[in-house]
């Protein structure tokens, strides 16, 4: 079993919802950490342990990421992090497997399925070993307690409950 670094430098966790039931607006977090165990002979015994800082969130428009930082909806001042911590690796493909573990955000934690592919290991140019770890996973905002919202005309509302994440990992080997 090979562990893993999550390299901070080159990784990102991004996300899109639903505004006003329309266009997705989208934004980033860029503070990303933890490691990875990961064998690729053997994906059950993979076990992954990340934390987001949530603090840094980023969508381009400073009111909007206020708001996002505020007690209506992350309260970074109370929840800076969010994390995952896997309980169960499957392989579904060559170079992809699901990972589902609990999540943790604003204080409130559910086990999710994470699509991943992973592609290496790699030597780089540098003389280090590293690998690429691209996940998916849709949740319920809701589900997190992440309520704010306002109703539209429509029926509909501003911010759309389902959120899609999308996370772009690079890590190296440690051991």
């Amino acid at each position: 079993m090979s562990k893993w670094k999550i390299d901070p430098d080159h990784s990102v966790a991004a996300f899109k919802v639903r505004h006003m039931m329309g266009a997705y607006v989208h934004g980033q977090c860029n503070k990303l950490s933890g490691e990875v165990n990961f064998d690729p002979a053997d994906i059950s015994k993979t076990s992954v342990a990340l934390e987001i800082d949530v603090a840094g969130i980023y969508t381009g428009i400073q009111k909007r990421d206020d708001h996002l930082r505020s007690e209506e909806f992350f309260d970074v001042n109370k929840y800076p992090k969010m994390t995952f911590k896997s309980s169960k690796a499957e392989r579904t493909g060559f170079n992809a497997c699901k990972v589902t573990g609990d999540l943790s955000i604003h204080g409130i934690t559910r086990p999710v399925t994470i699509e991943v592919d992973f592609f290496g290991p790699v030597k780089s140019p540098f003389g280090d070993t590293t690998m690429g770890l691209t996940g998916k996973v849709t949740i319920n905002r809701e589900d997190f307690g992440l309520t704010w919202n306002v109703p539209m005309d429509n029926g509909g509302l501003i911010a759309g409950k389902e959120v899609k994440i999308s996370m772009n990992i690079e890590t190296d080997l440690v051991s």
